[in-house]
Parts: structure tokens; C-alpha cells; sequence
């Protein structure tokens, strides 16, 4: 029986896991695509920083746990899509808020001149719709990613990317790239 047991723990334990090289390094090649996917889903460039910030310290704090992980930069970035939301909703909120108590107030503030059309409509798309344009056009991360990222199916992740695609085809069904940038050369 101890045979047994000896030969089930070495199968166990002769599976080494995949660790990340170290937590630096992973901060240096992981921080600006945070900063941008937090820009994207919680479609404000001005906290996008904040956000990235606040994840890489949930990941400094479990560090331990998650340097053993297969892809620890999947985590990082399913906390970061997760920080983004709840942002995009306390600030929705306090907009609310806000126009409750100050009823003078009939607009919101214009956006940041910076906002581009698209990005500015996958703002306005529900929350995994736009995690999932997200990771999908500034990732490039496949369906298996961004379902993994999300912690949804593979179908799901198929379902919010399709219906993120018709909401904006909708929505900027009128959109002409080069009558927006006139000092750019015309985009493919």
C-alpha cells in the first residue's frame, strides 16, 4: 500500500505547475494593456490608470497564490474587467445622484474631446458586451480567452461578443472613419 501511495504521489506531484516568471516581470508586460482594457470597459481613460493600478496590487496581495496559475495574466485581467464595471457603476450612480440634487443641471458633461466615436459607443454597450469588444480588439484574444476572462461558456463569450458587434453596427451605422480624423491618411 505504501507503493501505492508513493507512486500516487509522485503522478500528483510530477506535474510541475506553470509559475510566472516573477511579479515584476508580469507588472512591466501586463500594466499598459491594463490601463488600455480598463479604458475600454469602463469608458474613462481618466480613472483607466487608477484601475490598472488598483488591480496590480490585488495581484501584488495574492501574488502567492497566483504566480502558480496556467495563465495569471487571465486573473489579472478578469480583476481588471471586474474593477471597471464596478467603477462605470459608482460612477453612473453618483451621476444620478448628482442630477437628483442639482436640478439646474440638465445635461451631463460633455465627454473628453479624446473619445473617439467607437470607443465612445462601446461605452455605452452593457458591461460584457463591452469587456468582450475589449479583449477581442485590443487582446486579440480568442473566444476560449475571453470566456475564460469572463468566467462564462464558450458560447456566452460567443453571444456577448455577437451582440456587442450588432450594437455597434447599429449605432454607428453612420460612423465614417476618415470624416472623423481629416488630418489622418484614410484607415483600411
Amino acid at each position: 500500500m505504501s507503493n501505492d501511495a508513493a507512486a500516487s504521489d509522485r503522478n500528483d506531484n510530477s506535474r510541475p505547475l506553470r509559475t510566472a516568471d516573477t511579479f515584476d516581470a508580469l507588472f512591466i508586460a501586463e500594466y499598459p494593456k491594463m490601463v488600455a482594457l480598463a479604458a475600454a470597459v469602463s469608458g474613462n481613460r481618466l480613472h483607466a490608470e487608477d484601475i490598472a493600478q488598483e488591480a496590480m496590487v490585488k495581484l501584488g496581495d495574492s501574488w502567492a497564490g497566483v504566480q502558480g496559475f496556467d495563465r495569471p495574466g487571465a486573473w489579472l485581467r478578469r480583476v481588471t474587467i471586474n474593477l471597471a464595471l464596478s467603477q462605470k457603476r459608482r460612477f453612473v450612480a453618483e451621476a444620478k445622484a448628482k442630477l437628483r440634487l442639482d436640478r439646474t443641471a440638465q445635461t451631463l458633461p460633455p465627454s473628453a474631446a479624446e473619445h473617439e466615436p467607437v470607443w465612445d459607443a462601446v461605452a455605452a454597450l452593457p458591461g460584457k458586451q463591452r469587456a468582450a469588444i475589449a479583449l477581442r480588439y485590443l487582446e486579440d484574444a480568442t473566444i476560449e480567452e475571453i470566456a475564460d476572462i469572463l468566467d462564462v461558456s464558450p458560447s456566452t463569450a460567443r453571444v456577448h461578443l455577437h451582440r456587442g458587434r450588432q450594437a455597434l453596427r447599429d449605432k454607428l451605422a453612420d460612423f465614417n472613419p476618415t470624416a472623423a480624423a481629416p488630418n489622418s491618411e484614410a484607415t483600411q
